[in-house]
Order: C-alpha cells, then structure tokens, then sequence
C-alpha cells in the first residue's frame, strides 16, 4: 500500500499529532473524515481539517502529476480563499503567472477589463494561470506536511453503506489489485466532473453543450499580456488564451455539438480550427498557433453545467464538481472550491461540531452549507451560463445581446461585472440589475439603428430580444434559488 506522510508544521496552526490516531489511519484505516479524490478540492479541505486536529485519510487513484486543459486560471477571489486557508504558498515556484483582468476583442475590437481595486488606495487584486498540475502538486505537498492528515494512493470502488441506516460508513478499495477498505465518520467524495459516484448521490445529470479544444502554444506573443484574453465574433464561438507559464500559453476553442465548420466533410475539428480559428486569431498569434496545430497535441475537455443539491446522507459529502459545474468560459470553478472549503471549515470545526459521528448534528450545517455557498457560488454559476450563452451566440437575438455586452464593457462600465466574475462580489442581485442594463442597452442600440419608418418591425425585435434575454438568465437564477 502507497501511503505518504511527511512530518512537519503547517504555518504554525496544526494540532499536535496523535499518534494513536495515526496508527488507526495507517494501520486500522480508521479516521475521523475519509477524502476520495486528492485534487484542489480534496488536498485543500483535507488541510484545513487537518489543521483542526481531525484525523483525515485522502485516497487518490494515481499520485502522478495530473495533466488537464481547464482549471489553470484561478480568479483573485480563489487566490484569497487560499489565503484564508494558508495555502497561499501554494502558488509559489510553480511559474504561475499574474492576472490582471480580461481583454476581451468583437470584430477585432479591444476593451481591456482589469480586476478594479475593493477598497480605497488598496492595490487591484491578482488572479493566477498555471500548469493544473503543478498547482495540484503543491497542494498535495501541503496535505503531506500536515500531521493529521495521511495520503494513500489507491483506487476507490464503492461505498461501504450501513445496511440498517443508510448511512455512509466509508470506502472499498483497490490497492496494488488487492482489495482494501477505509472507514471514517465522514466521507467526502469530491473525485471530480466524471464522478463514479455522483449518480446514486445526487438528483441532477451534467449537460454538455459543447466541448473546448485546447492546445498549448510555446512563446506566443499576446496582444495583452497577464490578461486572459476572450475573442468573440458573432459568426464563431468563443476563443480563450492564457499565458500558463513563462514559455507557454494555453489556447481553447469552444466548439459546440454538431457544428458545420467542424464535421467531418470540412475537415473535423482540425478543419475547424485551421479554416475558422486561424485566420480569425490576432496577427501575433497565429504563427505559435499555426506550429502547435501541425504539431497536433489536441485534447478536448466537456464543457458541462450541473446545478448543486443538499448533502442529505448520513455520512456522506459530496463537494467539488462531483457536486456542482459551471461553463469554464470565465474560469471560476477553482475559486467556488476553494471557497466551498473555507465555508465548511468553519462550519465542521472542533467547536461548532465537536464529534463527527452526530451525525444529526452534522447534517444540519450541511443544510447551512448548501445555503451559504449560494451567495458566492450562485453568481459565478449563472454569470458562466449567461455569458456563454451570449458569447457563443447562434441566432440574431443572442447576437444583438452580445453587442450590448461588448458596448457596454467599452463605455467602461466594467468594474462591477468582473468582480462578480472574479469571487470578489457575492451578490446575486447586482448581477442581475447588471445582465438587464446590458439587455436595455441592446434594445437601446436596435432602435438607434433602425431607420424611422422601420420603428415598428424595431420595436418587434426589442420584444423578441428582450424576452431571449429573460430565457437566458431566468432559468439558472431558479435552478440556484430553489436547488
């Protein structure tokens, strides 16, 4: 069995080790919480409650660095909960590059969207873009160092369930193809978008719309350095370019199911790429783009949305994208984790809930949980949905709200829109008050544009825009409100 354990401190806030504790962990597979899956999620939380002095055991499949095509932009309000977490060292000797804002082109038009300082005379926050796995690997470190917690590389099969209570008691194994079993108080399963067990756990499927394809370019010359830049046109779907590294910089081109330019008589997605996406990439961009395509180290990732429900079984947790996914057109998904950790630390700490195993106890800040992660997890959830939506436009009412959106970016009122997407602001209802200025906007720049004697058939098409736009948002506000 692959087990590790580094001794060591964890910014002076660990517990003591106990070494009875210890024992059961790696000998009795006993502990107090029991983490399937050592990705952000799991490494993060299995920190913070080993810093609590709860005995955790985090079992992961392969200890190999992970090697993924999403999850490499972390926004300012993910690098903060890091902070509260004390993992912010994490970010460091990884060659993660700073983030200030989006820069953002329609038509080949620019508007630069820096992150806006939160206070007065504070320095404007910073987000980070990496290589996933190298971040991974750190926090991994982290959890390594930190007394109270033991890592295990092994394969999980299934849950072990009480045959009386249902309750979830803890996990089969595969170890070196032996079987093998761990029990905790509670498990968590947080395994990721393609959860083995998310089916028999949770009430909703993730939907696929579309699939980005990724590519790695190697010293590509950005028109915009340390921004994420996001190309939109209205007969093309989104493009989005990272710097990840000093040399490398990651490219992803949404292609959405059964698109014409991508099936196979004009080529597939290469076709796609080479006939759509080139020509359309800024001039400095193209020759790094055009040497990575012939190199042809294309990976594709679902782009997926599943709404979050309430933990409702004893003994059992089910967090991360197991739980809840987002488009990652605007990269939030590391920062609701992360602070989806920080809101449950508090919750399940020493004092709040002094044993693990009330589990009465337990489920009810697991209902306080599901709740209180909605003011910060809601808006990054419904501003991905929405704006892929209008990003990705595909008929005439979704393009006029596209305009709206660029226009309304370019006219500078942008500060409040990217705190929201950056987990600054946790506001649901100024999102809300915001995507509808852009709708009236959009109807406001239809009735300019249209001669006087085409005023009716302009009116119309306000009516038809704006009740698109109310299609678009309405829908994910109540999946968040009611789920």
């Amino acid at each position: 069995m692959a087990t590790t354990r580094a001794n060591g401190h964890a910014n002076g806030q660990a517990s003591k080790p106990s070494d009875a504790a210890e024992l059961r962990r790696r000998l009795h597979h006993e502990a107090d919480v029991v983490i399937v899956g050592a990705g952000v999620l799991g490494c993060a939380l299995a920190v913070a409650l080993g810093r609590q002095g709860r005995s955790v055991l985090l079992l992961e499949q392969s200890l190999k660095e992970p090697d993924r095509i999403v999850g490499e932009l972390l926004q300012p309000g993910g690098v903060s909960a890091l902070e509260q977490l004390g993992l912010r060292d994490c970010l460091e000797d990884i060659d993660a590059i700073p983030t200030n804002g989006y820069y953002v082109t329609y038509l080949g038009k620019p508007v630069k969207i820096p992150y806006p300082s939160q206070s007065p005379g504070a320095p404007p926050p910073e987000g980070r873009s990496f290589h996933h796995g190298r971040f991974v690997m750190k926090l991994r470190e982290a959890a390594g160092a930190c007394p109270n917690v033991t890592i295990v590389e092994t394969k999980v099969t299934d849950l072990i369930t009480s045959s009386h209570s249902k309750q979830v008691l803890g996990v089969e194994c595969v170890t070196k193809e032996s079987k093998d079993c761990y029990f905790g108080q509670i498990t968590v399963v947080a395994d990721g978008y393609a959860s083995k067990f998310r089916k028999q756990y949770h009430p909703y499927t993730p939907k696929v719309r579309s699939k980005f394809w990724g590519l790695e370019l190697i010293d590509a010359e950005l028109p915009q350095p340390h921004y994420g830049h996001v190309l939109l046109e209205p007969e093309r779907p989104p493009i989005l370019i990272y710097q990840i590294g000093t040399h490398e910089t990651r490219i992803l081109c949404d292609i959405p199911e059964n698109l014409p330019s991508a099936s196979v008589k004009n080529g597939g997605v290469k076709g796609h790429l080479r006939n759509v996406v080139l020509p359309s990439l800024p001039k400095c961009v193209q020759p790094s783009f055009a040497a990575a395509l012939d190199k042809g180290q294309l990976r594709s990732m679902p782009n997926s949305f599943l709404p979050s429900a309430p933990n409702k079984t004893p003994g059992l947790i089910v967090l991360g994208d197991a739980l809840n996914m987002r488009h990652p057109l605007t990269g939030g998904g590391m920062t609701v984790a992360l602070n989806d950790v920080v809101i449950l630390r508090d919750l399940l700490s020493p004092e709040k809930v002094p044993r693990l195993s009330d589990t009465r106890l337990v489920l009810k800040k697991l209902s306080t949980f599901h709740w209180r992660r909605k003011m910060g997890a809601s808006v990054i959830n419904i501003l991905a949905q929405a704006l892929y939506s209008l990003f990705a436009a595909d008929d005439d009412n979704l393009k006029a709200l596209q305009r709206g959106c660029f226009q309304y970016f370019s006219m500078g009122m942008y500060e409040t829109p990217v705190s929201l997407l950056g987990g600054m602001l946790k506001k649901p209802e100024v999102l809300f008050a915001h995507f509808f200025t852009v709708a009236f906007l959009s109807l406001w720049m239809i009735i300019r544009d249209s001669p006087l004697y085409k005023l009716p058939l302009a009116l119309i098409r306000c009516a038809l825009v704006f009740w698109t736009a109310c299609v678009v948002i309405f829908p994910y506000m109540l999946i968040e409100a009611f789920c």
